[in-house]
């Protein structure tokens, strides 16, 4: 869908001191920040900043100091430039109850300059992409809130933008559906180009999508990392392993025989920020590659089946946690705190 249009090795966004303040609240606080290409996530709670920072990033509000520029563009200059070569995603519903896919697409590819029979042709592509090609003749109103979305991903892709924002992608959908629309999320920067900005308040939704992850707070810039950062190596051992007749729970077995040798261990129920399988885990502080040896000389010696040994990784959630208590002992109590989403819809506090 991008061809020559395609952002390539530079920055697509760039903000420096921006601000934004409002009578009564302050929205942005001087918020600087760059994002190269790829699939970048911002995180906050709702009323951190991101939509209100989305929409200056458009040219449709203008910040009260600061500067901004999408693709090389000022946002205060350049909003209609800006709007030509970025895609938009609105995290409401906001369609056409009584025209099908197909019209309000081929609609919004007009409004964004491109002739009537290449609108159509870009429309049925665009549309089956986003998986509604055999429903597109259908009125909107009789989609369900997965089908709305799609068709709100599908307007934002029809010019073939350089950029798009995707604001809240996955509200109000299900778990197959969430799944679904990230990976759409995900093609649309690997099968097309496109670079992604793509705003969510659940962790774990933007660690197996983005490859960037940007959190503000209250409008202020708490971190801008690789996802990868994020979830670096931990110097321990994820370890799962078979329940035998001699052994009926060997996670418990195997346990209790690495305590005894003097190895720190863990189970998979104390933090694993929602790992599969994480009630039959064990976590072992690994001290070097003894460690591995240990462990798979205790498991041949119960009489158990080892089914991984790999490095484990922190999750996301898992790094805000420990900051959160970082910040704990070193902030009075009472002070405010965000609350973040986990994948499993539980509140988090983020400093």
């Amino acid at each position: 869908m991008a061809g020559a249009t395609t952002v390539e090795d530079v920055t697509v966004i760039v903000t420096e001191s921006l601000s934004k303040r409002y009578p009564r609240v302050t929205a942005l606080d001087r918020l600087s920040v760059d994002i190269a290409p790829g699939v970048t996530g911002l995180v906050g709670a709702n009323g951190a900043g991101k939509s209100t920072l989305i929409k200056i990033l458009l040219g449709l509000a203008p910040a009260s100091e600061g500067s901004a520029r999408v693709l090389g563009l000022d946002v205060a200059k350049d909003g209609s430039a800006i709007r030509e070569r970025v895609g938009y995603m609105p995290e409401h519903d906001c369609l056409p109850p009584d025209v099908s896919a197909t019209e309000f697409v081929v609609h919004m590819a007009r409004m964004s300059g491109l002739p009537p029979t290449a609108a159509r042709e870009r429309t049925a592509d665009t549309l089956r992409h986003v998986g509604l090609y055999e429903e597109r003749y259908r009125p909107i109103g009789g989609y369900s809130t997965g089908m709305k979305q799609r068709v709100k991903l599908a307007q934002a892709l029809v010019h073939d933008p350089q950029l798009v924002f995707l604001d809240e992608p996955t509200n109000g959908l299900d778990p197959a559906g969430r799944d679904e629309m990230l990976g759409l999320i995900r093609r649309v920067h690997t099968d097309f180009g496109i670079s992604v900005l793509v705003t969510s308040h659940l962790l774990g939704e933007l660690e197996r999508t983005c490859d960037h992850v940007v959190v503000i707070d209250g409008g202020k810039l708490l971190r801008s990392s690789a996802t990868d950062e994020f979830t670096q190596v931990t110097a321990s051992l994820a370890v799962e392993v078979t329940d035998t007749e001699a052994h009926p729970d060997g996670t418990e077995a195997l346990r209790a025989a690495l305590a005894a040798a003097g190895v720190a261990v863990t189970t998979g129920a104390q933090g694993t920020g929602g790992l599969p399988s994480s009630g039959h885990l064990l976590f072992v502080e690994a001290a070097g590659e003894q460690t591995y040896d240990l462990v798979r000389d205790t498991v041949a010696g119960l009489g158990l089946g080892l089914i991984r040994m790999e490095q484990r990784r922190h999750q996301i959630a898992e790094v805000f946690r420990d900051a959160d208590r970082a910040q704990a002992t070193a902030t009075p109590a009472g002070a405010p705190g965000a609350p973040y989403a986990t994948q499993e819809g539980g509140a988090h506090d983020v400093a």
